[in-house]
C-alpha cells in the first residue's frame, strides 16, 4: 500500500477511535448564546479589557478565532477538550467583546503581544495552539516569537506567507478603508439572517452547511461590531491591518521550528486557495501532516468541532 494512503487511513481510524472515546466522556453539548455570555470573563491588560472564555484545567490550550468571529466560534470544541486541557479562547483586539484601549493598534503583531500578556496575567507558561483564518496568521507569528511557549500547533484554513491576505479579502479591506464595510455588509446580514446564510452572505462564503451561521451566532459575531461608531471603527482597523503581509519572511523560521504542527484543510474554501494547503505541506520543521476535508469551507471548525477535537487529541498524544 502506498505510504501516504496508509497514513490517511490510519489517521482516519485514529480519529474515529478518539471520537468514540469522547462519546463516553462527560456531557459535551456546545455552549448556547446564553451560556456563552454568562461564561465570558474579562482580563485587564495594557491593550484593554480582553474578553475570553475558559473551561477545564491542566495544561493550557489557546484557541484563536477568525474574522469577523470571536470566541463563540469554539463553543463546540471547548466542552469536548475541557476534560483534557485548560481551554482559553480570547476575543481579538477589534473583534468580539474585547474592550480596546484608546489608541491601540489591531495588527497581527499587536494581537501577538496582547496574547503574551494575557497568558502572563492568567499565569500560563505554555499552550497548545488551535487557530483558524486570520487567527492562524497570529498563531504562526506567536509560535515564531515565543517558541518556548508553544507545545503544539493545530492549524486550520488560514493565511500562509504566499497568501497573506488572500485576494478574496481585497473588497473587504477597501470598504473598511472607506469606513463603510460594517454598514454595507454586517448591518444587512443582521437585519436579514436568511440573507446572511445565502450565497451572497457570510454563510455561502464561509460555511458548507446552509443552516450556518445560526441566528444566535450572527448576533454574537456581528452584533458587537456594529454596536457603536467606535466599535465599527475598531473592526475596520482590524480589517485594514490585514492588508500588509504580516507573514512576510516567516518561512525560514517555520522550517527551523521544532514545534509539532498539524494542518486540517477544508478543500471547498472560497477564501484561501489550494496553494496555501500545498505550502503548508512542506512549511514546518516538525510537520505532522496535512489532512484535507472535502466539502468543508473556511469556518468548518465551527461546524465540525468533534473532528477538530479528535485531531487535537491525536496531536497531543491523548488518543
Amino acid at each position: 500500500m502506498e505510504r501516504r494512503h496508509f497514513l490517511t487511513l490510519a489517521g482516519g481510524a485514529a480519529v474515529a477511535a478518539a471520537l468514540g472515546g469522547m462519546a463516553s466522556a462527560a456531557p459535551t453539548a456546545p455552549l448556547d448564546a446564553a451560556a456563552f455570555h454568562a461564561a465570558r470573563r474579562f482580563q485587564p491588560t495594557r491593550f484593554g479589557r480582553i474578553a475570553y472564555l475558559e473551561q477545564g484545567a491542566g495544561p493550557a490550550a489557546l484557541f484563536l478565532h477568525g474574522f469577523p468571529l470571536n470566541s463563540f466560534q469554539w463553543r463546540g470544541a471547548l466542552p469536548l477538550l475541557a476534560p483534557y486541557r485548560r481551554c482559553v479562547a480570547p476575543d481579538f483586539l477589534g473583534l468580539g467583546y474585547t474592550e480596546v484601549a484608546p489608541g491601540q493598534g489591531m495588527a497581527p503583531q499587536d494581537q501577538v503581544a496582547m496574547l503574551a500578556e494575557l497568558l502572563d496575567r492568567l499565569r500560563i507558561d505554555s499552550v497548545d495552539l488551535i487557530a483558524n483564518d486570520s487567527g492562524g496568521a497570529v498563531a504562526q507569528l506567536f509560535m515564531v516569537r515565543y517558541p518556548q511557549r508553544v507545545r503544539s500547533l493545530l492549524l486550520t484554513n488560514c493565511d500562509s506567507e504566499p497568501e497573506c491576505p488572500p485576494a478574496a479579502l481585497a473588497p473587504v479591506i477597501e470598504l473598511a478603508k472607506a469606513g463603510t464595510f460594517a454598514d454595507q455588509w454586517f448591518q444587512p446580514w443582521l437585519a436579514d439572517k436568511a440573507l446572511a446564510r445565502s450565497a451572497q452572505g457570510i454563510g455561502g462564503m464561509c460555511y458548507a452547511d446552509p443552516a450556518h451561521p445560526s441566528d444566535e451566532a450572527l448576533e454574537c459575531y456581528l452584533g458587537p461590531l456594529v454596536s457603536s461608531p467606535q466599535r465599527k471603527a475598531q473592526m475596520h482597523a482590524y480589517a485594514v491591518a490585514l492588508e500588509r503581509n504580516s507573514l512576510q519572511g516567516i518561512s525560514a523560521a517555520l522550517k527551523a521550528s521544532r514545534v509539532p504542527v498539524r494542518v486540517l484543510w477544508g478543500e471547498a474554501d472560497d477564501i484561501f486557495t489550494a496553494a496555501s494547503a500545498r505550502y503548508f505541506e512542506q512549511a514546518f520543521g516538525n510537520g505532522r501532516g496535512l489532512r484535507r476535508l472535502p466539502g468543508s469551507k473556511l469556518f468548518w471548525p465551527e461546524e465540525r468541532p468533534a473532528l477538530l477535537a479528535a485531531e487535537a487529541m491525536l496531536l497531543w498524544n491523548l488518543a
